[in-house]
């Protein structure tokens, strides 16, 4: 018996939407990072001798909206990298304006909080609950 081979048993890479429907949910996301997020969690950028966040906005990965920050260290002796992108929340699509709704935890892991929810939905939850908002 041979053990410890890897196998490849199928699986899905998740639903990804439509082209068009996709560009409607990176607007309605845009604009909401743009009007909520941004004049809220990032009004001003503040350096400091650590990370300091200098940027919020979004990109697809796949089926899925991240919500992410920039972050940037000007003192090279502290940093791996100059500046780095960190996420912290995720649309992910599941059909027609229904998402799952996930923050990323410390621990590297995203954890997803709310199934199934619609767009509007799920962007009040992100702009209310805690859990989903960016570093401060």
């Amino acid at each position: 018996m041979t053990r410890g081979r890897w196998v490849y048993v199928g699986g899905s890479a998740g639903h990804k939407p439509p082209e068009r429907e996709k560009r409607a949910i990176s607007q309605a996301c845009e604009a909401f990072i743009e009007n909520v997020l941004r004049p809220r969690f990032l009004p001003e950028i503040r350096p400091t001798r650590f990370n300091y966040p200098i940027d919020i906005f979004g990109k697809w990965h796949g089926g899925k909206y991240r919500f992410l920050q920039r972050f940037r260290n000007d003192h090279p002796e502290n940093a791996r990298a100059p500046e780095f992108d960190s996420p912290f929340a995720r649309l992910e699509y599941v059909s027609p304006d229904r998402f799952d709704l996930s923050y990323f935890r410390h621990t590297g892991r995203w954890w997803t909080v709310y199934r199934g929810v619609s767009l509007a939905e799920a962007l009040s939850r992100l702009e209310t609950e805690g859990v989903f908002h960016p570093v401060v």
